[in-house]
């Protein structure tokens, strides 16, 4: 008999506060409450409820397992969506010195249930992704982005590939990461995720925040990285 709990099959979100050393312990505090009330806007926005989710904190970010019966394509596209434009309102607010920008990771899998947090190769793998290089690189290159966003090799296949998901497949960039002698393959998503419908079967960007011009998708190369 199985002594270790069992193994379940769940979605997995890692997210992270880029510059957040940087700031002074007022600051910090306020990234974070600012973040929390970002991601409970966009779970709300979706009918999702972050107190079901079980998170592992730490002080610029989160690392959450979502209840089983949550929709992926819900969380890969208008979840996104909906979290880029709520911290979008915040940083034109103009309420904290330094602006808030996050890398997002998605991944699903399996794991178990530890008592210092999820174990198992899924948490690895949603942890990589968002550590990768290209994705902090895309937060560096894009001064307007305010989400720089992947999800998993097998989660696109599976979910955004589908056409279920809000954000057009065509409009991510695939990756492989190494770390500790692994490889790590993922898709970076270098549209933009704005409110509306799709123009000629994507989603234009609002364009930059010092600006009113709607940017078409801008396509980073990553020719160390990508898969070939």
């Amino acid at each position: 008999m199985n002594s270790y709990g069992h193994l379940v099959y769940r979605l997995l979100l890692a997210v992270d506060i880029q510059a957040y050393s940087k700031r002074d312990t007022r600051e910090q505090l306020l990234a974070q409450q600012h973040l929390s009330d970002a991601l409970d806007s966009a779970a709300k926005g979706v009918g999702l409820d972050r107190t079901a989710w079980a998170k592992q904190v730490g002080g610029d970010g989160e690392l959450a397992t979502l209840p089983e019966s949550v929709d992926a394509a819900t969380v890969a596209g208008d979840f996104v969506i909906l979290l880029a434009a709520a911290l979008d309102e915040v940083n034109r607010s103009g309420a904290a010195r330094l602006p808030l920008r996050v890398r997002l990771a998605l991944h699903h899998g399996t794991l178990t249930e530890g008592p210092f947090g999820p174990a198992g190769d899924a948490p690895i793998v949603v942890q990589r992704l968002l550590d990768a290089g290209p994705l902090r690189r895309l937060l560096v290159d894009d001064p307007d982005r305010d989400v720089a966003y992947v999800v998993s090799d097998t989660l696109f296949e599976d979910v955004v590939a589908t056409g279920f998901c809000a954000l057009p497949p065509q409009q991510f960039q695939p990756i492989k990461v190494m770390a500790k002698g692994t490889a790590f393959r993922g898709h970076i998503f270098t549209g933009k995720a704005a409110h509306g419908d799709f123009k000629d079967g994507e989603r234009d960007g609002p364009g930059g925040r010092h600006g009113g011009r709607r940017d078409e998708a801008t396509l980073y190369d990553f020719p160390a990285l990508a898969v070939r």
